[in-house]
């Protein structure tokens, strides 16, 4: 019996042959993700590929009376379990999280590494002509909490203690992870963390329950040495509340590569703090390597659909992640 699988236009002649060779009764069919044009087989596909941009994949699902499971190459899916995916009978929805620890782990170390070492400030010496030297600071026995111990989470641990950092993680349940000093768990264990790191990483996932995670209060118990960065969703913060924090220096920094709006609007005054640093929501960088590891979550989860297996990152619909 062959296994109908839609995927997007832009993905297709790359996974085309690559699916036929590992998985014989995989048959692949491409959509365009942006307009609705009509899909051969469509009513009989049991299976529909998001990738990273375009809404059509919604429809496909719904509509869709023989699909049962939906993969979206993302690590977050706050942005695909849509009402009309969250009542679709018996779905099973994968997601790509283990494909982004790399990329977005070197991206935050790369910011810590700039800010510790001080490289825009030299950077702008060299373009002034100017010599003198900075005194700079350590990573190394520095404190660094990370709020999500997913995959995302444990790239950035990993790559952390690999220089010598204290790492210490937020997580739902309080069992160890593997390259983690310390885990925390529930309030209590966010008000330790928040007070004994010197920067702190957001990486989990926005629910309801996350939702403004970081305010007022509790950008109050950091360190006012401390720094925050936000790799995930701007939702988990509440921004006039970062704000008010940055201005008065109640935290020394933010480093944001999400906002609560996206584009992040020329009107926000974030973009001209001092102690802030913006990315355009390009912590995964997009690199070769992540295209790579997504196709291969993929075909992988495929092979496991088409022999009946459990697939990997499979999202719990009620709790969004």
């Amino acid at each position: 019996m062959r296994i109908l699988t839609l995927v997007p236009e832009s993905v297709y002649e790359e996974l085309r042959d690559l699916a036929a060779t590992r998985v014989p009764s995989a048959h692949l069919i491409a959509y365009e993700e942006d307009r609705a044009l009509p899909v051969p087989d469509a009513q009989s596909a049991s299976a529909v590929l998001r990738w990273v941009g375009g809404g059509r994949y919604e429809s496909l699902v719904a509509d869709g009376p023989n699909v049962r499971w939906l993969h979206t190459a993302s690590a977050g899916v706050d942005h695909v379990l849509t009402p009309e995916i969250k009542a679709k009978p018996g779905l099973i929805v994968t997601d790509s999280g283990s494909a982004f620890g790399i990329a977005i782990g070197e991206f935050v170390l790369a910011w810590m590494l700039m800010a510790a070492h001080r490289m825009p400030e030299l950077l702008a010496q060299q373009r002034g002509h100017i010599w003198n030297s900075l005194t700079q600071e350590e990573l190394h026995g520095k404190t660094v909490g990370i709020i999500g111990l997913g995959p995302i989470g444990q790239g950035i641990a990993a790559r952390c203690g690999a220089l010598g950092m204290r790492t210490i993680g937020l997580r739902r349940r309080p069992e160890p992870v593997p390259g983690v000093d310390e885990t925390l768990t529930g309030a209590d264990g966010l008000s330790s963390l928040l007070a004994q790191s010197d920067w702190v990483v957001i990486a989990a996932a926005l629910t309801g329950e996350t939702r403004s995670l970081i305010g007022a209060a509790e950008l109050a118990r950091m360190k006012p040495t401390a720094r925050l960065i936000n790799i995930a969703r701007g939702g988990l913060v509440d921004e006039p509340a970062l704000l008010v924090a940055l201005q008065a220096g109640i935290i020394a920094g933010a480093y944001l590569d999400v906002f609560v709006q996206e584009p992040l609007p020329p009107s926000s005054p974030l973009w001209d703090l001092p102690n802030v640093w913006i990315a355009p929501h390009n912590s995964p960088g997009w690199t070769v390597g992540l295209r790579e590891r997504q196709k291969e979550i993929f075909l992988s989860n495929l092979e496991a659909f088409a022999r009946g297996e459990p697939m990997a990152g499979v999202v719990d619909i009620e709790r969004g992640y």
